[in-house]
């Protein structure tokens, strides 16, 4: 129990240091976990029994505590005023989208390949994902930022606002930490193989249903809202919706790779070490920089349509 008890207290005095909360919740939130993982570390022997129970305790403390603290706080500002929880409510809700984010990044790497700076890119690409970048070319820096993009569009926007729709807030800052610690050591390295592991089993089962709901809508979205291949996004979603590693990820790259009509997936390099990994879609022709934005478009089309969902059940 005192274990638990300073996980708690970590957590809190990560949160409440510094900018304060309405800073960037999910800042803080990763920050509470880097400070907790070192804490564990400390605490737990290096074996392979130690680290796995040292990853469950991270692995539950940090979404707990963001639903219950994130809850107190709404709680509490409800019973002062309804317009400081309404304004609190709309505003974290806004906080825990990503796709505009997404999309702003995203375009950082579109404009250095048009650019003709593959150097440039390279750079940019290292920060949105965690493939080693250095070596990668052009059309490979394009297919992993369309890969991260498609992938995002559901971890990023279908399931928090999935979880926003369920629980408000407090359960979309709980599905918030649940992806950021896998993120950050869900990683299938001799580092975090075992710490890492509870994290993001976690996240596969928090990601299991919106993630294929996304998969299925976004399949229609891109014929009506962008233009693309409906058709061979549906073709390629129902064939390589499982060809990947994790559970999900590729519920939303199939459809990417289906309606551009590019072949993403294959073998990369993470940390030094070679991820062999299978394909997605078909490659009809070679990627090209202007895929970037046109997978942008695709996840701002079904943002809009999501949002406008939420609007509707009357959540923001």
């Amino acid at each position: 129990m005192d274990i638990v008890e300073c996980c708690v207290g970590i957590f809190a005095g990560s949160l409440l240091r510094g900018s304060g909360l309405a800073a960037a919740p999910v800042v803080l939130i990763g920050k509470s976990i880097s400070r907790l993982e070192k804490f564990l570390r400390q605490k737990f022997p290096q074996t392979l029994a130690g680290e796995t129970k040292a990853g469950v305790i991270l692995a539950v403390c940090i979404p707990l505590c963001s639903l219950l603290l994130f809850g107190g706080i709404l709680l509490l500002a409800y019973h002062i005023s309804f317009w400081l929880w309404f304004v609190l409510h709309t505003f974290w809700s806004y906080q825990i989208l990503a796709a505009r984010c997404l999309e702003q990044e995203s375009r950082k790497v579109y404009r250095f390949l048009a650019a003709g700076d593959l150097s440039g890119a390279r750079t940019q690409l290292s920060y949105l994902v965690g493939r080693e970048t250095s070596q990668l070319s052009a059309e490979e820096v394009t297919k992993a930022c369309v890969e991260t993009v498609a992938e995002n569009t559901s971890d990023g926007v279908t399931a928090p606002l999935f979880y926003l729709l369920l629980g408000g807030v407090p359960l979309g800052f709980c599905y918030k930490a649940i992806n950021t610690l896998d993120s950050m050591v869900g990683y299938r390295n001799a580092k975090y193989l075992f710490f890492g592991r509870a994290s993001a089993k976690t996240d596969d089962a928090a990601n299991w249903l919106p993630a294929r709901i996304c998969g299925v809508l976004l399949t229609c979205f891109r014929r009506f809202f962008v233009g693309l291949d409906g058709k061979g996004a549906w073709r390629i979603f129902r064939r390589d919706r499982n060809n990947h590693l994790s559970p999900n990820s590729a519920q939303t790259e199939s459809a990417a790779a289906g309606a551009l009509g590019i072949q993403l997936g294959g073998t990369h390099v993470y940390f030094g070490e070679v991820v062999e990994k299978p394909t997605i879609g078909d490659a009809d022709r070679p990627a090209e920089p202007e895929d970037i934005p046109r997978t942008n478009g695709m996840m701002l089309a079904a943002s809009g349509c999501h949002c406008w969902d939420l609007v509707c059940c009357g959540w923001l």
